[in-house]
């Protein structure tokens, strides 16, 4: 049987978007398949797995989720395993994930709890989506597979190992992409009054998006409307008749962000009529606000605390978007922070998580289930 450091650093060399994480499904299926099976029921979903544990005298299942995906990233950590996949990497620590619910998911097998326990390993966390998509087919094809708490965590770049973080309500915002297209005509730059300027067009829109947070939105709620990249045109002396804006949306609340879109959509409208052009919206994947039950997260809190391996924060809520929310949406649970210790932050790619908290989190959490 492979060490969990090991299978972490064979998952780590092989990251995949989403929605194509072939190779991470056989290997997660292979040690999945090398456990005794007689307490196993596995069930795939495109990329995905769905594993249950049956319980000793069950009145309850209680749901572990992990994502799988990596990043279209280039790794530059230097690591002995680094991604055999060029453009690749795991730079969010997906592979971190998988091997922690792969070790709680052993020790729950060949020591059972009371309680039910399904597994999930969800695909495309990282885009398009897959939390969503995994819910509803659950419901509608598996509904005895569905968890009645479900819980899960992310690691924490910078926080050292055995820090746990998380807080009641809300932790991660509301979120969607951006990518507005702006369709014109384009001419020769001595003519400027035969073409429909899209740089123009776009830099106007990019000016006019600025003032949603600031003119639109309550000051009292939170908002962001980032728009990262612009492009338009080829060459200087041609006058572009396309431009594209590339952005971000994040909220905390639910309604803020429909407001942000609806206030979006009409300064797009007034774009196509002031420069005569075409304006398409695309938002992407777009992600429900991770809000964790208040009770559930509080004894969590209160059972880290009393844990002597582990410091257990209330952190602040963040602008981060995870799509664990549409889990949490109708499903009561949590998410929590676990520390790794890394001098590089998430999505960087030199994102270097200490494994020691492999071997400190699986049986915290595995002790923290037994407790329920």
């Amino acid at each position: 049987m492979k060490t969990l450091q090991q299978i972490r650093r064979d998952l780590h060399q092989i990251p995949e978007i989403g929605f194509h994480e072939f190779k991470t499904q056989a290997y997660l299926l292979n040690e999945i398949y090398s456990m005794d099976q007689e307490r196993l029921t596995v069930v795939k979903w495109k990329t995905g797995i769905v594993v249950h544990v049956k319980g000793l005298a069950p009145k309850k299942t209680i749901g572990w989720r992990s994502d799988i995906d990596g990043l279209p990233i280039n790794e530059q950590t230097g690591f002995s395993y680094e991604s055999i996949h060029p453009g690749f990497m795991h730079a969010c620590g997906h592979d971190i994930h998988m091997t922690v619910a792969l070790g709680l998911l052993r020790l729950v097998n060949q020591t059972p709890i009371n309680d039910h326990m399904v597994f999930l390993f969800q695909p495309a966390e990282e885009g398009p989506g897959g939390a969503l998509p995994m819910r509803e087919w659950l419901k509608n094809q598996h509904p005895e597979l569905l968890p009645d708490e479900i819980l899960a965590f992310h690691i924490a770049p910078e926080f050292p190992v055995g820090t746990i973080a998380t807080r009641p309500g809300l932790l991660f915002a509301n979120t969607s992409e951006l990518f507005i297209d702006l369709v014109g005509l384009e001419g020769h730059a001595a003519y400027p009054h035969r073409t429909k300027d899209m740089t123009i067009a776009a830099a106007s829109l990019l000016m006019q998006l600025q003032t949603i947070v600031s003119r639109a939105i309550n000051p009292l709620e939170s908002a962001v409307v980032t728009v990262g990249k612009m492009t338009s045109g080829t060459v200087q002396n041609i006058i572009s008749g396309h431009a594209r804006l590339e952005g971000t949306i994040r909220t905390m609340d639910a309604a803020t962000m429909q407001t942000v879109k609806n206030r979006i959509e009409a300064l797009c409208k007034s774009t196509e009529i002031a420069f005569e052009c075409q304006v398409e919206i695309d938002y992407g994947s777009s992600y429900y606000q991770v809000y964790n039950s208040e009770e559930i997260t509080q004894n969590f809190l209160s059972f880290a605390d009393r844990d002597e391996t582990t410091n257990a924060i209330v952190c602040d809520a963040a602008m981060t978007g995870e799509d664990f929310g549409y889990f949490l949406q109708e499903i009561p649970g949590f998410l929590f922070w676990a520390g790794v210790d890394s001098s590089y932050g998430l999505h960087n790619a030199k994102l270097n998580p200490h494994e020691k908290v492999i071997d400190y989190l699986v049986p915290f959490v595995e002790s923290y289930i037994r407790s329920l």
